[in-house]
């Protein structure tokens, strides 16, 4: 890449998913989040959800691929090259180091069972920094997912730092 700037903008992917109630459940139980919300609608209710929640962190992982079904996903918009990959796999293949720098999520509303996600990503920050001595290569990215109206629920932005 010659310029890092070069692939502000660009997507990183796309995807449907269905928060089903089976993975929410076994999700909490593994992190070890023993709150009835999240396994019993009527606690669920009598909280104030409409339907059962997804705990907080579920986000970070169980929502990349639980209730992501191949038929219907949307056309790939990287257009196959993926500038996450672009960039940190050719600061990788020179050596370094890669760390998961930051992850943040703003939850615009909650997830709820039901739901039916639709998520875009685009790269929306790459620069690099001197640290002593070593070249820093922070790639930013951000996901949105949204409701079927549309409607924002979740916005997750996630930092890679290649330390050179």
């Amino acid at each position: 890449m010659s310029e890092l700037s070069e692939v502000i903008g660009r997507p990183t992917g796309a995807a449907k998913v269905v928060v089903e109630r089976g993975p929410v459940a076994k999700f909490a139980d593994a992190v070890k989040n023993d709150s009835p919300v999240y396994q019993s609608l009527e606690a669920a209710r009598a909280a104030g959800f409409e339907h059962v929640p997804a705990p907080p962190t579920y986000a970070f992982s169980a929502l990349q691929y639980w209730g992501r079904f191949p038929e219907d996903q949307p056309p790939d918009p990287t257009g196959g090259i993926n500038p996450m990959m672009e960039v940190i796999g050719t600061l990788m293949a020179e050596g370094g180091m890669v760390l998961h720098g930051e992850q943040e999520f703003e939850y615009h509303k909650p997830i709820q069972v039901g739901d039916v996600l639709t998520s875009e990503g685009r790269v929306v920050d790459c620069y690099s920094k001197e640290s002593k001595g070593r070249t820093m290569t922070f790639l930013v990215v951000e996901d949105v997912y949204r409701d079927e109206a549309g409607e924002p629920v979740l916005t997750s932005r996630m930092n890679l730092i290649h330390r050179a």
